[in-house]
């Protein structure tokens, strides 16, 4: 069973930048496609970005895109989100998660298929 733990998260004014680290702990993270998800207050969890198991195929949604990259690292069990120009509505605790697929040019959109999530971390952007 893998373990993910999300970091890097915190208040940054309007323009800035952060980089989200996700951790995986428990197994092999390159077994996994990962997306990353965010949930702003109340509302529900919204899809943000996945990347398929060999880092290959990478997909972000259309209203981040430009601003927000994913990737990985499989030597270092790691998945990244960094994201850029940074907006008051990108403001929402972010979670990573691990979908077991046996393709390693697969990424997965939907929220369902994912196996194991984060915790979340919280990103505050200030206008």
């Amino acid at each position: 069973q893998v373990q993910l733990v999300e970091s890097g998260g915190g208040l940054v004014q309007a323009g800035g930048s952060l980089r989200l680290s996700c951790a995986a702990s428990g197994g092999t993270l390159s077994s996994y496609a990962v997306g990353w998800f965010r949930q702003a207050p109340g509302q529900g969890r919204v899809f943000v970005a996945t990347i398929s198991r060999s880092g290959s195929v990478t997909f972000v949604v259309p209203s981040r895109e430009g601003r927000f990259t994913i990737s990985r690292d499989n030597a270092k069990n790691m998945a990244y989100l960094q994201m850029n120009n940074l907006k008051p509505e990108d403001t929402a605790v972010y979670y990573c998660a691990a979908d077991y697929v046996s393709s390693s040019t697969v990424a997965q959109t939907i929220e369902t298929y994912y196996d194991y999530w984060g915790q979340g971390t919280q990103v505050t952007v200030s206008s």
